[in-house]
């Protein structure tokens, strides 16, 4: 299939498709609301000036937001740790490793919360071009140095493929870009480009007045490799990922829509409508605290309430789906058994893991191949190792949601009520705990111990 160079792949196509309500869900309540019917249809018959004030009143409850934040946060609570085996220029380098003051710690977690997210990201570990330096010792004189490029999901275009001695690599890579040029005296323009990479070289294609991209740059590296990286949420395939929150992104989505008809029904029922049974048509009648309504014979005047049934089921509902999105984010966390050898058979640590430590276990793999090519531009040899925190593993699946309940909790999302409820639907708390006489008792009785 003949491509134009700034078109996606078939393969990115494929993967495309699930970005949308990510991006949609991270942007927050003003991103699902400008989202419109996307993600809250259009009720039948329903009139455009109501849908819009449904849709502009609509609040998200961020539960993919949250959850993302927590688990790309669990592998860096604590530092990363660089092995004896990396060079000292290596880890020096490491210090600042994009060239804008990122420490390796900082970029990494950055990536994770990127492939979580998404299931697909990358970097690519450039090298800034200096002029006709010849010498190593006049390449450290103008500070020129190997530096990471975090690549998001969204600016891989394409790519191709070849097996060398078993391993998979790059032979082709398409990367979107801009930059910014100068429009009039004060004001900046941002011009589209792709970055084509192969083995040894690279072009840069900008686009021009007609939407054609033109070649306007090209060059050679000292790399016999494409010097990027895949990082992955859950792997598909060489390049392919999707995100391990798939199914919960779905489950906030629901949520987004139930609680815009809650809200609504709510609405409704909190306006009663006075009903007038058995008179004339054309009787007029004016109704304030200081006026008197006078009836036909036979006649009746009533207010007409909602039962209420509705709002209480509604209700439910909600709580069922924000269990099952606490239930869905926390299965990340628990230990899994995975296909075990015999030495395997004899560790606990390796034999069960959680799918959030395989991943960050690959995502460690990406960071090691990451410092090679930072070796490799700078002729230092074997590039070393990253350690990455993975002792983050629950038993069961009530730990785990006992750990996403804590975290929604502290960052405002639910009430103290709220999330003692969740715990005794989840078992954690006994049912027998009367919330309010707890938080009461709470109150009562001051700071917990070593806390003052």
């Amino acid at each position: 299939m003949a491509l134009k160079v700034n078109e996606q792949s078939p393969k990115v196509v494929a993967m495309s498709r699930n970005w949308p309500i990510f991006s949609a869900l991270l942007g927050g309540t003003q991103a699902m609301r400008d989202a419109g019917e996307a993600y809250l249809p259009k009720w039948p018959n329903e009139e455009a000036d109501s849908y819009k004030t449904r849709k502009e009143t609509a609040t998200l409850f961020p539960a993919l937001s949250r959850t993302l934040g927590v688990m790309a946060g669990k592998p860096f609570a604590k530092a990363l740790t660089l092995g004896d085996d990396v060079a000292p220029k290596v880890a020096e380098w490491m210090q600042d490793c994009d060239l804008e003051g990122r420490n390796l710690h900082t970029f990494a977690s950055e990536m994770m919360e990127e492939v979580l997210g998404y299931g697909i990201a990358g970097v690519l570990v450039d090298y800034p071009r200096v002029g006709p330096i010849r010498t190593l010792a006049e390449e450290r004189q103008v500070g020129a140095r190997p530096y990471f490029v975090k690549i998001n999901h969204d600016q891989i275009l394409g790519w191709k493929a070849r097996r060398v001695n078993g391993v998979m690599k790059l032979a082709q890579l398409r990367l979107a870009e801009s930059s910014e040029e100068d429009d009039g005296e004060y004001g900046v323009k941002t011009v589209p480009q792709v970055r084509v990479l192969t083995p040894g070289a690279w072009e840069l294609w900008q686009k021009g007045e007609k939407d054609e991209y033109v070649l306007i740059e090209s060059g050679t590296t000292s790399l016999a490799e494409i010097p990027f990286v895949p990082f992955y949420g859950r792997r598909m395939g060489f390049m392919m990922g999707v995100s391990p929150l798939m199914d919960l992104a779905y489950l906030n989505v629901k949520h987004w829509q139930s609680q815009s008809d809650q809200d609504t029904i709510l609405h409704i029922a909190r306006v009663p409508i006075l009903a007038m049974i058995g008179a004339e048509p054309e009787t007029s009648m004016t109704v304030g605290a200081s006026s008197a309504v006078r009836l036909p014979q036979g006649a009746e005047l009533m207010f007409v309430e909602h039962t209420g049934a509705a709002i209480a089921a509604g209700e439910a509902s909600l709580d069922k789906l924000q269990e099952q999105m606490i239930q869905t984010g926390a299965e990340l966390l628990i230990a899994q058994p995975g296909n075990r050898t015999a030495t395997e058979a004899n560790n606990d640590a390796e034999a069960n893991k959680s799918e959030l430590q395989r991943i960050v276990e690959a995502f460690e793999d990406s960071l090691d191949q990451c410092l090679q090519f930072v070796a490799d531009w700078a002729n230092l040899g074997d590039g070393g190792r990253v350690s990455v925190f993975k002792d983050f593993a629950a038993g069961s699946l009530s730990d785990a949601a006992g750990q996403l309940i804590l975290a929604f909790q502290q960052s405002g999302l639910i009430t103290k009520k709220t999330a003692i409820l969740q715990a005794q639907r989840i078992g954690i708390l006994s049912p027998d705990i009367e919330p309010e006489t707890e938080l009461e008792a709470v109150a009562e009785e001051g700071p917990a111990l070593g806390t003052m």
